[in-house]
C-alpha cells in the first residue's frame, strides 16, 4: 500500500485521530512525510504504520 501513496494524497494515521487529516508530501524508501492539520509534519515508516487513504474531498 505504501507504494501507492503519492504527494498530494490525503491520509489519516490509524492511531492518531487527534492529528486530523494529513497530506502526503513525499514517499521515499518506505519513509512517508505527511503534513497533518493538527500534528504538523511527520515522517512515518510505512513498514510499521499503515496510513489510511481518504477518498475524494468529502471527509469529516
Amino acid at each position: 500500500m505504501a507504494g501507492l501513496l503519492e504527494p498530494g494524497m490525503l491520509v489519516r494515521h490509524p492511531d492518531r485521530e487527534d492529528w486530523g487529516l494529513g497530506q502526503v508530501q513525499s514517499n521515499i524508501d518506505s519513509k512517508v512525510t505527511v503534513n497533518f492539520e493538527h500534528g504538523g509534519k511527520v515522517v512515518i515508516d510505512s513498514k510499521r504504520v499503515f496510513l489510511l487513504p481518504v477518498a475524494g474531498t468529502d471527509h469529516p
